[in-house]
C-alpha cells in the first residue's frame, strides 16, 4: 500500500427520521483494496455516496490527495478521479458498450454534428485491451451477462482516469467463475495504484481480496483492521455488537407429511423442462442450482407471473388453474422476488401501505371506503411481530435497510393470509445480523405450519435451512436430497449435470451418484 489517497473525517448525514451518519470516518491509500462492512443501515453506502457526490454531507471534511475538497455532484467526483459502481448497474441496454462508456463525452466529427463511431470504438477497445477483456465495443449492453456489464462499468470508470473506485456489492449476482474474473481485474487495478473501496456482505470474500477492513455500526465508525490477521468472528462481532453463530445449523423440526403443493410435469420453453415436485405443510424446501438453472423461472410459473406451455398444479390435492399472480394469491401462494424493490415493494410508499398492498380488499368497507384504523393496527402488529426496525409505520420503505425491507414484504404476504411462501434469494444483499433474523423468521413460519420454498445461490444457506433440497440444472430437476444426506459437493455435482437416473417410483435413484 502507498500513501494516503483520501480521508473522510467527522462525516454527518441525516434524512427525515434517520441519523444515517454520526461522525463517520474512512481512509483509503493508493494501491489498496479497502473493504467497508457493516449491517444494512450501518451507513456504508451513504458514506460512499457522499464521496461520489450523490449525497451532500451535513458536516465533516473530505481530504483528497491532502486537499480539502467539496463534492457537490457526481460530475465533480468524476473530474477528481472518483467513480462508484452501484449494485444496480447503470448501463443503457439499447446502446453499444462504447456508447455506454463515453455517454455524454462522445468524440465527434463533421464540425461536432456527428458521432465519431470509429474513434469511440477504438478508444473503448483500448480500455478493454488494457483490462484483458474479450468484448466487442459494438455489442449492445442488453446482450451481456451481469458480470460482463460490471466489467464495462469498471471500464467506464477507468475512462475518467479514476484513482478511486467504489464497488458496492460487486459479486452479489455473479457466479464463482465470474467472481474470479472480477478479482483478476481488481488485482490489476491495485497494481496500477488505484485505490478500491469494496462493499460486500461476503466476509470470506473480503478476507481474500482486501488489504484492510473498516467496520461501521449504526452510522458510526467502529474500527479499521488488517484483513490478513482479523478473524471472521471478530468482524461479525464488531458489525453487530453481539455474538451470532453464523455457521450453526438451523434446520427446523420435521414437517408434516401432508402435501400442500404438488407440481407435475411443468414445462416452459427451454427454461423449464418437465419439472415435478411436492411441498409439505411446515416444510422448508430448498431449491439449489447454478445461475440459469431455472429455479426463478419455476417460482414465477407457479406464482402465475409467467405463462407455461404445459403442466399441472395441485393445492391440497385439488388441481387449480393459476394464470396470474391474483390467482396464486387467491389459492394462498405468496412470492418474494429476488428483486424486492422492483417486484415486492412500492418503495415510494410507507410501511403500512406496503403491508396492506396484497390484500387491500380486506381494508375496504361499503362504498369503497378504506378503513385506515384497521390498516394501521395490522401494520403495527407485523412491525412488532417481525421486529421491523422503522421510526414509524409512516416511514417510506426506500429509507429502510435491506433486511427490514424484506420483512415488510413478508408482512405483506402474511397479511394476505398466504399458506405457501416462495422466497427467491431471501438474504441477497442482507448483512449477517439481518440474515440471522430472517433465518429465525423462516423457522418460526415453518413451525406455524406455513410451507416455504427457498431459492438460494448460497449453499451454506440451503444446507442450513432446508428439510429437503431440490437441485436443478438447465431447466431440469437433476436430484433431490434430504437434509441429512446433502453436502456442498453432492449439490454441486447435481447442479452441473444434465440428466439423472430415475428410480421406479419416479424419484432420483441415489442422486449423488447419478451421472
Amino acid at each position: 500500500m502507498g500513501e494516503v489517497l483520501l480521508s473522510m473525517e467527522g462525516i454527518d448525514k441525516s434524512f427525515p427520521g434517520v441519523h444515517a451518519l454520526d461522525r463517520a470516518q474512512f481512509e483509503l491509500r493508493t494501491g489498496e483494496v479497502h473493504a467497508l462492512v457493516g449491517e444494512n443501515g450501518a451507513g456504508k453506502s451513504t458514506l460512499m455516496k457522499i464521496l461520489a457526490g450523490i449525497y451532500a454531507k451535513d458536516a465533516g471534511v473530505i481530504l483528497y490527495r491532502g486537499q480539502d475538497v467539496d463534492i457537490p455532484n457526481p460530475r465533480t467526483a468524476q473530474h477528481l478521479g472518483i467513480s462508484m459502481i452501484h449494485q444496480e448497474l447503470n448501463l443503457m441496454n439499447h446502446l453499444t458498450l462504447a456508447q455506454n462508456v463515453f455517454v455524454g463525452r462522445e468524440p465527434r466529427r463533421g464540425f461536432g454534428l456527428m458521432l465519431d463511431e470509429s474513434k469511440i470504438n477504438a478508444q473503448t477497445q483500448g480500455l478493454f485491451d488494457s483490462m484483458r477483456l474479450r468484448l466487442d465495443p459494438r455489442t449492445k449492453a442488453a446482450d451481456l451477462t451481469v458480470a460482463k456489464q460490471q466489467m464495462v462499468e469498471i471500464a467506464k470508470a477507468l475512462s475518467f482516469n479514476s484513482q478511486v473506485l467504489i464497488m458496492d456489492e460487486p459479486t452479489a449476482a455473479l457466479t464463482d467463475a465470474e467472481i474470479e474474473e472480477l478479482f483478476r481485474i481488481i488485482h490489476q487495478l491495485r497494481e496500477k495504484g488505484v485505490g478500491i473501496v469494496y462493499i460486500s456482505h461476503r466476509l470470506e470474500e473480503l478476507k481474500r481480496i482486501s488489504d484492510r477492513i473498516t467496520v461501521m455500526r449504526d452510522g458510526r465508525y467502529v474500527d479499521t483492521v488488517d484483513a490478513a490477521t482479523v478473524t471472521i468472528d471478530r468482524i461479525i462481532s464488531m458489525m453487530v455488537g453481539r455474538t451470532i453463530y453464523e455457521s450453526a445449523p438451523e434446520v427446523p423440526e420435521q414437517p408434516s407429511q401432508e402435501v400442500v403443493l404438488e407440481v407435475r410435469h411443468l414445462n416452459r420453453g427451454a427454461a423449464i423442462k418437465d419439472v415435478s415436485f411436492k411441498l409439505n405443510r411446515g416444510e422448508i424446501l430448498g431449491f439449489a442450482g447454478l445461475m440459469g438453472a431455472g429455479r426463478t423461472e419455476v417460482a414465477r410459473a407457479v406464482f402465475g407471473a409467467d405463462a407455461v406451455d404445459s403442466g399441472e398444479i395441485f393445492i391440497k390435492g385439488q388441481q387449480v388453474a393459476i394464470s396470474s399472480p391474483r390467482d396464486a394469491v387467491e389459492h394462498g401462494i405468496g412470492y418474494l422476488s429476488e428483486d424486492r424493490k422492483r417486484y415486492g415493494l412500492a418503495v415510494g410508499l410507507d410501511v403500512e401501505s406496503n403491508i396492506a398492498l396484497a390484500s387491500f380488499t380486506q381494508f375496504t368497507e361499503m362504498l369503497g371506503m378504506v378503513n385506515s384504523d384497521k390498516i394501521r393496527a395490522t401494520a403495527d402488529h407485523y412491525v412488532s411481530a417481525l421486529a421491523i426496525k422503522t421510526p414509524s409505520i409512516q416511514q417510506r420503505v426506500r429509507n429502510l435497510s435491506g433486511g427490514n425491507q424484506q420483512k415488510v414484504v413478508i408482512g405483506k404476504w402474511l397479511t394476505a393470509d398466504t399458506e405457501i411462501l416462495i422466497f427467491d434469494e431471501p438474504t441477497r444483499g442482507i448483512d449477517v445480523g439481518a440474515k440471522s433474523e430472517i433465518y429465525r423468521l423462516l423457522n418460526d413460519l415453518a413451525g406455524q405450519g406455513k410451507s416455504i420454498i427457498m431459492i438460494s445461490s448460497e449453499l451454506p444457506e440451503i444446507l442450513r435451512m432446508s428439510h429437503r433440497i431440490v437441485v436443478m440444472c438447465e431447466g431440469r430437476i437433476t436430484g433431490e436430497l434430504t437434509a441429512s444426506e446433502a453436502t456442498q459437493e453432492g449439490i454441486m455435482r447435481l447442479a452441473t449435470q444434465r440428466s439423472v437416473i430415475v428410480a421406479n417410483n419416479g424419484s432420483p435413484a441415489n442422486p449423488i451418484e447419478a451421472k
